[in-house]
């Protein structure tokens, strides 16, 4: 139980030490961030603040999962989950910074790359014999979907990534929100492993080295959060929105918490509707629901400041985490992994 906290503290060491070292790499290669013209006139004075600050998160966290880790295949698959999706963003990353523009990897690109990340995920799950059904709390059942079960594992990466992604913009938003939903998870895996001991079966360790690698990504944010705090000296840029999407999911998934995750990433569903329902009500009726989208920017134009956005979200997202866990404390051992 120790190495969790000795996890998070390597990984939260490591981000806040070598973060200045590394701020000033970026700033020596111009990796600057590039703004959109059409977007906040307030955030024009970002451009060329140092991006892909996700790799100092990519980097503390495996040095500290991987000192303290099991290797459990659960675990690794959560770690190889993080660091693929990371890898995607900094694709996405990179070719912004190369064509020096707000635009990078088309979507068809990124969401092919994220269905080949669910097939190996998916394969992971099988060789786990995860079953194919995904627990309701309250009504207190298993909805089997079989197959559709991996169906689902796409729609919950896909959707963890971009949502985070979504929600980032804000100085510390993306890193913060991200921090307490990661915390909700590693306590779940954590409670898994002290309450799984009984008669006739172990405690299930697997859920222990999952711990790890998410106690891993929560220090190394908390450090990475230590520079990205208002005004922000660093980014994370798509490499690390995407790559702690990646972790909530993969998370979500071998926990056996699936439907959890609608409460625990609550804050990034909110964002990505935003975006959703602004499409489609501009489409269809001509008329937008927000005055920008997502939905942090459209209370940036209400006049609230980057500190107190950050904050609120913070706050609806604790809330959010605590419904999340009470569901999950209250239903298992019913929501039993496997």
């Amino acid at each position: 139980m120790a190495r969790v906290l000795v996890a998070a503290l390597v990984a939260m060491i490591i981000s806040i030490l070598a973060g200045p070292t590394f701020i000033n790499f970026l700033r020596r290669n111009e990796f600057g961030q590039q703004i959109r013209a059409e977007g906040l006139a307030h955030h024009q004075g970002k451009q060329g603040t140092p991006t892909t600050g996700g790799l100092l998160i990519i980097l503390a966290a495996a040095i500290a999962f991987l000192s303290t880790s099991a290797y459990t295949l659960p675990a690794l698959t959560i770690f190889g989950t993080f660091v693929a999706c990371g890898a995607v963003g900094f694709l996405d990353d990179f070719i912004k910074l190369h064509h020096k523009r707000s635009l990078g990897l088309k979507g068809r690109w990124k969401m092919a790359l994220l269905l080949a990340i669910t097939v190996v995920v998916g394969l992971a799950a099988h060789h786990q014999e995860l079953r194919h059904d995904v627990f309701v709390p309250i009504v207190d059942v298993w909805v089997p979907l079989g197959w559709g079960w991996y169906v689902l594992l796409f729609l919950i990466i896909a959707g963890a990534t971009n949502g985070v992604n979504l929600t980032d913009g804000v100085d510390g938003l993306a890193a913060g929100t991200c921090i307490i939903a990661l915390f909700t998870f590693t306590a779940m895996a954590v409670t898994i492993y002290i309450r799984s001991a009984g008669p006739g079966h172990p405690r299930i360790g697997t859920r222990l080295d999952a711990a790890f690698i998410g106690a891993a990504i929560i220090g190394a944010a908390i450090g990475f959060l230590w520079f990205n705090a208002f005004p922000a000296e660093v980014f994370m840029g798509d490499t690390g929105a995407m790559a702690m999407g990646g972790a909530l999911a993969a998370m979500a998934i071998f926990l056996k918490v699936e439907l959890l995750l609608i409460l625990v990433g609550g804050i990034f569903l909110i964002a990505a509707m935003s975006v959703i329902l602004q499409v489609l009500s501009f489409k269809y009726w001509g008329r937008r629901i927000f005055l920008i989208a997502p939905i942090q920017h459209h209370f940036e134009m209400k006049g609230w400041s980057e500190t107190k956005i950050m904050v609120r979200f913070w706050i609806v997202t604790g809330i959010l985490c605590a419904a999340g866990f009470a569901l999950f404390y209250k239903y298992w051992p019913t929501i039993r992994p496997g």
